[in-house]
């Protein structure tokens, strides 16, 4: 709760992968990656509510057993449409708006999340929408989308693609005379969004995130972006590690819309 105004986080995780089957439960400094990841997200100051969407097949019932023993909350609904369960997520838990965050972002830094809710509260009488990745600018990996509770109902009622249903905002972005769209942009100028690759998808991204904690959680387990590229540069034979998938995510092959997007649309940071 921020203030009166109710920000939901929703991390959304399945066991079956398609490229690296039960990537939540791989082990990062003696828990799990899914475990690791929430703790980062729960580092925002603005302290928002935060659940864990899995899906209802039997499979991910040990994400749900990993929830509960580890006092996370859960949501389970469809396997498939990404969008309908981020929608009923938001509706069960009377959010204003909701946030979207994959469970594939172990190193996402809070000051992030915090850059992006913030620019959002304070700019949501203007926006429907507001993300860091329309154009990305951060490393891949610190993804953070929020939305209206509205945006999200209005994408929920009026999309029809089952890519527009399988990753949950694309309506939104793809749509920009129906939403109004913000965006976060990296302020220090740089674009490493291509560069560096921070999310996983492979097991040469787990060895690269693994080495990353295994260097920086035991002198501070709340690690900053600053820090790993401090580290990166000491070390950067780490970056070999999965650099072959530097620039493969699924977004960036689907965006239809945003060269319509105008300046009066779409505010960078």
């Amino acid at each position: 709760m921020i203030s009166d105004f109710k920000i939901l986080v929703v991390v959304q995780a399945r066991s079956n992968s398609t490229r690296l089957k039960d990537k939540v439960f791989l082990p990062l400094c003696g828990k799990e990656l899914l475990i690791r990841m929430i703790e980062r997200v729960e580092k925002s100051s603005l302290n928002p509510d935060i659940i864990v969407a899995t899906t209802t097949r039997k499979e991910d019932d040990k994400i749900v057993y990993l929830c509960e023993k580890e006092g996370k909350k859960y949501f389970r609904g469809s396997e498939n449409d990404l969008l309908d369960r981020h929608f009923q997520a938001g509706v069960l838990h009377s959010a204003d708006a909701v946030v979207k965050i994959p469970s594939d972002c172990p190193l996402i830094d809070k000051n992030i999340i915090d850059k992006v809710l913030n620019y959002y509260l304070n700019n949501r009488h203007k926006y429907d929408y507001v993300s860091n990745l329309h154009p990305a600018t951060y490393p891949d990996g610190n993804d953070v989308e929020v939305m209206s509770i509205e945006a999200l109902e209005k994408a929920w009622d009026k999309s029809n693609e089952e890519f527009q249903r399988e990753h949950t905002t694309p309506y939104i972005w793809d749509n920009p005379e129906i939403f109004r769209i913000g965006n976060v942009k990296w302020d220090t100028g740089e674009d490493y969004s291509m560069s560096h690759r921070f999310t996983i998808d492979y097991y040469e991204d787990y060895l690269f995130i693994k080495s990353v904690y295994e260097e920086l959680f035991p002198v501070n387990p709340d690690f900053s972006l600053q820090e790993i590229l401090n580290l990166l540069n000491r070390k950067p034979e780490l970056m070999e590690i999965n650099h072959k998938y530097n620039g493969v995510n699924w977004y960036r092959k689907h965006l239809k819309n945003l060269n319509t997007i105008t300046a009066n649309q779409t505010r960078v940071i």
